[in-house]
């Protein structure tokens, strides 16, 4: 794999903005409408939410991922896809560049809702 170039400058206020949270993946569904999305289910301590992931075809089994702690970006608007609501982004690894996704996960276990950065 090649990297791709490093996108353009942000001040670290930007950079601030950005809520990324560990929360555990409790369930994870196929979404009906979607080749792509695959909604799971988090828990991020004080609250659950849902949120839609395009792994349904990068993954032999997307199922894999229940269970384990990822990182999520929990601060963007609510987002409707195939009919479903999505509540945050995953934040993982691999997608961009064209490798086989994993996901950004903490080093040890940690509570759900902890903040990164």
């Amino acid at each position: 794999m090649k990297p791709a170039p490093v996108k353009e400058m942000i001040s670290f206020e930007d950079f601030e903005k950005l809520d990324i949270r560990v929360g555990t993946i409790t369930a994870v569904e196929p979404v009906a409408d979607s080749k792509k999305l695959m909604k799971l289910t988090v828990d991020f301590g004080d609250h659950v939410r849902s949120i839609l992931a395009g792994i349904k075809q990068e993954r032999e089994n997307p199922y894999e991922i229940q269970g384990k702690q990822a990182l999520f970006v929990v601060n963007l608007p609510e987002r409707k896809m195939a009919g479903e609501i999505s509540q945050g982004m995953l934040f993982d690894v691999g997608y961009s560049d064209g490798i086989k996704p994993c996901l950004a996960v903490p080093e040890i276990l940690v509570p759900n809702g902890s903040r990164a950065g």
